[in-house]
């Protein structure tokens, strides 16, 4: 008899269920403490148990809901761009600096979407950008250059 579910929750819930489970686990190698005098055990312990209750009610949804949807084929545009722009930030962002890195690569995952047109992504860069800056160079004081030395800084 097969089996009347949801492929895609049941293996999310799995996923959730196995890794709350490890880190509830290995959270019982510490000292758990109370509630009210929490020990370095508590909160990977509780967030664990979350997980597991997550991982359990995603499951839980997918029981009585078979699989509709066609397999559609990978969206390789979004493979290459996203896995590029990642190799792209950690290979250039000493030697270009973080503006320029951060403005390529956001404009690089944006154009990921077939449904992102250039200028549409060329302005949520500029906007990741200078919030990225706000947060990152100005409010953490990250090591990193805003304009790097290969363009001439």
């Amino acid at each position: 008899m097969a089996i009347n579910a949801s492929t895609k929750d049941l293996v999310s819930g799995g996923l959730f269920v196995a890794a709350g489970s490890y880190f509830a686990l290995e959270a019982l190698n510490y000292d758990t403490g109370t509630p009210f005098r929490m020990g370095p055990g508590f909160m990977p312990l509780l967030l664990g148990g979350v997980l597991v209750l997550l991982g359990l009610a995603v499951a839980a949804t997918g029981i009585g809901k078979p699989d509709k949807e066609e397999q559609l084929a990978p969206s390789w545009r979004a493979i290459v761009l996203i896995l590029g722009a990642v190799a792209f930030f950690g290979a250039t962002i000493r030697g270009l600096g973080f503006v320029p890195v951060v403005l390529i690569t956001a404009f690089a995952s944006a154009m990921a979407s077939r449904l992102n047109a250039p200028l549409f992504s060329a302005l949520l860069a500029v906007g990741l950008t200078v919030l990225c800056t706000l947060i990152f160079k100005i409010g953490l004081g990250i090591g990193v250059p805003l304009v790097g030395p290969w363009l001439g800084q």
